[in-house]
């Protein structure tokens, strides 16, 4: 049996996404599970800040034991370059190839109300014709219940506005999400 390991596979145009998938690693990573943090090629360079994440690949996708998958809002769906990744996992699908694995999604937008859970049910909606297991930010986090931004039972969010880093709250969601994330892998391969 391969070694388990988290794949946080996002896009980040501004850096928020960015900000989320680095806490969501870091809360699976504190619970003892490997992480990999991977990205997606762009479709246009124009105002996409320079990210230095690795490109994932079809064969990390396959061989990870669980999914935290993320895109910043565009009308209330997934970034372009992310959904391009995505639609080209026809022959993943046909083989089952992600069929149990557990996976969270998350979003950011750039106002209160921006589309972050159609976002999330878009991201989620990939999960589950892939035959993924589902897990989001429950109540039990106590953020949930003191957030100004970001911050869904769907799963981690952020709100953006003009500023570039996630809130104390949103930071603290996000983190325990990998962390829930990663205790179930890490009981799964016990």
């Amino acid at each position: 049996m391969k070694d388990p390991y988290l794949l946080v596979l996002f896009y980040s145009a501004s850096g928020n996404v960015r900000g989320l998938a680095h806490a969501i690693a870091n809360g699976a990573e504190y619970e003892g599970l490997p992480t990999k943090l991977r990205t997606v090629n762009r479709i246009s360079r124009e105002g996409d800040e320079i990210c230095e994440e690795i490109i994932c690949t079809k064969e990390e996708l396959v061989n990870c034991s669980g999914l935290a998958l993320g895109s910043p809002t565009r009308f209330g769906s997934m970034a372009a370059p992310l959904k391009y990744f995505l639609d080209q996992t026809g022959d993943l699908w046909s083989n089952n190839a992600l069929e149990n694995k557990p996976g969270i999604a998350f979003t950011s937008t750039g106002s209160m109300h921006g589309g972050q859970e159609l976002t999330i049910m878009n991201l989620i909606t990939f999960m589950f014709h892939h035959g993924m297991f589902i897990l989001g930010s429950p109540y039990s986090i106590k953020e949930m219940h003191s957030t100004k931004g970001g911050g869904t039972p769907y799963g981690p969010s952020s709100v953006s506005g003009n500023q570039t880093n996630l809130t104390n709250d949103e930071k603290i969601i996000a983190e325990k999400s990998g962390g829930r994330i990663a205790r179930f892998i890490l009981n799964k391969h016990a």
